[in-house]
């Protein structure tokens, strides 16, 4: 049935809106449009929704996450962008839309502008200051690696290692370094040699190749990994002309995978050729200290002092004696000037004895018990007790 062709066809709002969504689905599947993108949001479904843009109109679009996570790239507004997809529309709106499938960039000078406009907003944020570059352990025991297992650039860094320090143990984390999901899986690689706690360096890196080929070490979650990492990280990625947010990032940027493992390890060479070296200057050195220690301690011993020890002996011995007789001669004089002070004193106090003076011809007059030294404390009615040196008498 025509719904356009009848008379006095009254059509509902849902009617003419799925009759505009089978005709416009129908005729647009598999579209190819070119645009800029504009109010850019990424849910946290991980579903991307934007709105494409030219001159003179602009169009809804929406990406599911199925879709997107092929996308070696993050989108961002004023970045023209090839889609494809099919034209579908949504009732509830009223409105019609972009279900993108596939999003490329439009040519090598899209990505490049949002590599800069990346590289910018994230020096702005201080990730590339000097101050938060940590140093590179010189002599590592663990060194961590993120790449694939599989790749040549992951054969040269162990032919790297195994020349300059086979001493090291390597902790390969394979990862996707291009295409589908590679920036999710070299971020969370990072995350766990990291959280490991016993890695000195990591190293990330890969072959080179175009910038498209590298953009997964251009994503902003793998440059905020590596600066939220406590193990010091070294980026060797592509060649030496290559450069990417990473290397900006890292604590130390390699011109090549290969440079990377160089950097992160000692020659052991040149530590044997160190041992050799502070070895021989040890023992010179050592040498010559023996040496200006013999020259001394002759020098001492061939001295008059050594040669006439004896005298020297025996004039200190007379001295030490002199000293000796002073201080004992000193010792007795203050012994006899004391004792001569004690025996004053002693017959001082010994001329207050009671008896000495009875025997003088002096007596003791006593009445109840106490000594009557005036005659008007005697009462001759009392019981008197008369004391003399020889003798006590009683008087009633």
């Amino acid at each position: 049935m025509d719904l356009f062709t009848q008379e006095e066809n009254i059509l509902s709002v849902s009617e003419i809106t799925n009759s505009v969504k089978k005709i416009l689905e129908k005729s647009f599947k598999g579209v190819k449009i070119v645009g800029e993108i504009s109010n850019f949001k990424a849910h946290f479904s991980g579903h991307w929704y934007f709105t494409l843009k030219d001159a003179n109109a602009q169009i809804s679009c929406t990406m599911w996450k199925g879709n997107n996570t092929r996308v070696r790239f993050t989108p961002e507004d004023g970045m023209k962008v090839i889609v494809s997809g099919n034209i579908s529309v949504y009732p509830p709106r009223g409105s019609y839309q972009i279900d993108v499938r596939s999003m490329k960039a439009e040519g090598v000078g899209e990505l490049q502008a949002a590599f800069e406009r990346l590289k910018q907003r994230l020096s702005d944020e201080g990730l590339f200051d000097v101050e938060s570059k940590k140093a590179i352990t010189r002599l590592p025991q663990k060194i961590g690696i993120v790449t694939a297992i599989d790749s040549a650039a992951y054969n040269d860094m162990v032919s790297v290692a195994e020349r300059r320090f086979p001493l090291v143990e390597l902790v390969v984390a394979s990862s996707r370094v291009q295409g589908d999901g590679a920036a999710e899986n070299i971020a969370r690689n990072i995350k766990i040699l990291d959280s490991r706690g016993d890695i000195d360096t990591i190293i990330i890196g890969r072959g080179g190749g175009s910038l498209e080929d590298l953009w997964a070490f251009n994503e902003e979650i793998v440059a905020r990994t590596i600066y939220n990492a406590e193990t010091p990280i070294i980026s060797g990625v592509g060649h030496e002309i290559d450069f990417t947010i990473a290397d900006f990032v890292a604590d130390l940027r390699a011109p090549t995978p290969t440079a990377s493992m160089e950097l992160a390890t000692p020659n052991q060479e040149e530590i044997l050729n160190y041992i050799s070296d502070f070895f021989e200057n040890s023992s010179t050195n050592v040498n010559s200290i023996i040496a200006n220690f013999k020259d001394e301690i002759f020098g001492i011993t061939n001295s008059y002092g050594f040669k006439s020890h004896d005298a020297i002996i025996n004039n200190n011995i007379q001295t030490l004696d002199n000293y000796l007789f002073r201080i004992q001669n000193g010792i007795n004089q203050k012994v006899q000037k004391s004792k001569n002070e004690l025996n004053l004193l002693s017959n001082f106090v010994e001329s207050f004895n009671i008896e000495k003076v009875l025997e003088r011809g002096f007596s003791l007059v006593k009445q109840n018990s106490k000594t009557i030294t005036r005659a008007k404390d005697f009462d001759s009615n009392e019981k008197t007790k008369i004391k003399f040196y020889d003798k006590e008498i009683e008087i009633k």
